[in-house]
């Protein structure tokens, strides 16, 4: 049964979040502050944490600052508005997903099974023999472990499994609603921003800049490729 942690300030939305998610089968645990949930976090260890944006006190790009600070546990934050720039700030502080509220149950439930799925494993059934080195970067998709340099590299879920995605297939270049749907396991139809975002994360992860990547290129007006520099 996933454990699924609501941090939401509004107890209407997040009674009904709770009863909608327990009702498909998830146990869940709420919390109307972001310090209360970085306490809950540590107590009641969730799958998954559903994380309003507008939390008094402490915002929630903040809160999820914090928890990215030391957990990969998955993220998907909920936002009253689709406004472009709250939620591309909001993916590049180490959200995996996104929901604008109002949000349906089933609707929630689905995202969280699909970002469960993405933590759970590659996005084949095909487990490396041996770790893949390109160049620096080694690659144990066995494992599922990522190092730079002999470092190991702490990968969020959907960081994980775009660099698989990528680097299954060298030198091919992978559309946006390509990497969308083979990553995060949705549609959104001309939504770039999640794929962009988690890009971005990732480059700096691996320590590599935008303007001059080494493993992970941009294919300007189409998407992205992977292929050691």
């Amino acid at each position: 049964m996933p454990r699924v942690l609501i941090i939401e300030d509004d107890r209407a939305v997040r009674d009904g979040l709770r009863l909608a998610l327990r009702r498909q089968g998830h146990e869940v645990t709420a919390a109307a502050t972001g310090e209360d949930g970085l306490d809950q976090l540590r107590a009641f260890r969730p799958d998954v944490v559903i994380l309003d944006l507008m939390l008094p006190g402490m915002p929630g790009l903040d809160v999820c600052r914090r928890i990215r600070a030391h957990d990969q546990v998955p993220i998907v934050m909920a936002t009253a508005r689709g406004d472009d720039t709250d939620i591309v700030v909001g993916l590049e502080a180490g959200a995996d997903d996104y929901v604008v509220k109002p949000v349906k149950g089933r609707v929630l439930d689905a995202r969280i099974r699909a970002v469960l799925r993405r933590a759970g494993g590659p996005p084949d059934d095909h487990a490396a023999p041996r770790p893949e080195h390109h160049g620096d970067l080694v690659i144990d998709r066995a494992g599922l472990t990522v190092a730079v340099q002999g470092r190991q590299v702490a990968l969020g879920p959907s960081e994980l499994r775009l660099l698989l995605t990528l680097s299954a297939s060298p030198g091919q270049v992978f559309s946006r609603q390509q990497l969308l749907e083979a990553v995060w396991e949705h549609s959104y139809h001309g939504d770039a921003r999640l794929v962009d975002a988690c890009v971005k994360r990732l480059r700096s992860k691996i320590g590599e800049s935008s303007e001059r990547p080494r493993y992970v290129h941009t294919v300007r007006g189409f998407g992205y490729r992977f292929g050691v520099r």
